[in-house]
């Protein structure tokens, strides 16, 4: 069971938990959870399809940079230009219960809950976009997110170009704004990710939380000694309700990344970046 965040502040203060997505409460990047379901809909071609795939081997072993991610910005917005964003909405709804169950880490959900019985806000915070975060929020029982917009034209269509992205520093300007409409003292606040381009957000609160680090941001972790927490139990939220979890299927979706990544080097495609989303 995962221990429970410590009691904090007086009775004046307002205390919120931000998580990021990837890799802290699913086990794999959100756009990659999502490349069948967005193929199968005529949203991605074989060619974006192979490109989604060794993405998804990119972010699972060689982790996070400021290189690989703005790379990973410009392929995808280039990939999603034209894509009608009803279209997408669809997608997801249709495969959201599907995609996602197997993969959602049961110790995120146990703290999620923990968080809530302690009345704190519970916000999910992502640079994957609102149309994969919002709905995805929404299943996991948490109502508020802060994510990634893409500039729509006037038939709904993603124009190729980005309206926010939820990102470093500003995935932390975005958490400090809605902390300061919400009442929330940051102090007393808590904040969870994986990746090391996610400090500004862990230094925007009082109890960061590295989970399930990068190497960057588990030898910052120790330097400064911020919690360590290592997440490794996906479970479908349906067998959690029933008190059952299936043992972890983690080294196999890592091994089968692995093995797809291989062979589409193999096939002679190219990349040169990473992400924890759609757009970045």
């Amino acid at each position: 069971m995962t221990e429970a965040p410590p009691p904090t502040g007086g009775d004046e203060e307002r205390v919120a938990a931000f998580f990021d997505l990837d890799k802290t409460i699913i086990a794999k990047a959100a756009m990659a959870a999502f490349r069948g379901p967005l193929y199968a809909g005529g949203l991605l071609n074989r060619r974006g399809l192979l490109r989604a795939l060794l993405v998804e081997v990119v972010y699972l072993h060689l982790g996070a940079s400021e290189r690989r991610l703005s790379k990973m910005r410009e392929l995808v917005l280039a990939l999603t230009k034209g894509w009608s964003r009803d279209k997408v909405l669809e997608v997801v709804d249709e495969a959201l219960e599907r995609i996602i169950e197997p993969i959602i880490y049961a110790e995120a959900m146990d703290l999620i809950d923990e968080h809530h019985e302690l009345g704190h806000l519970v916000v999910i915070v992502s640079a994957s976009p609102e149309e994969i975060v919002v709905p995805l929020a929404h299943h996991l029982g948490v109502s508020k997110t802060i994510s990634s917009r893409a500039e729509l034209d006037e038939r709904g269509r993603y124009t190729g170009e980005m309206a926010f992205y939820a990102y470093g520093p500003y995935k932390a300007d975005a958490l400090r704004a809605y902390a300061a409409e919400h009442g929330v003292t940051l102090s007393a606040s808590f904040a969870y990710s994986d990746s090391y381009t996610d400090v500004p957000m862990l230094e925007a609160v009082g109890h960061p939380v590295a989970v399930n680090p990068d190497r960057v941001l588990a030898r910052l972790a120790r330097e400064r000694g911020w919690e360590l927490r290592h997440f490794v139990r996906p479970v479908r939220l349906r067998d959690r309700m029933r008190g059952r979890v299936p043992p972890s299927p983690t080294l196999a979706i890592s091994l089968g990344a692995l093995v797809i990544g291989v062979a589409a080097l193999a096939a002679g495609w190219w990349l040169g970046s990473r992400h924890q989303g759609l757009f970045g």
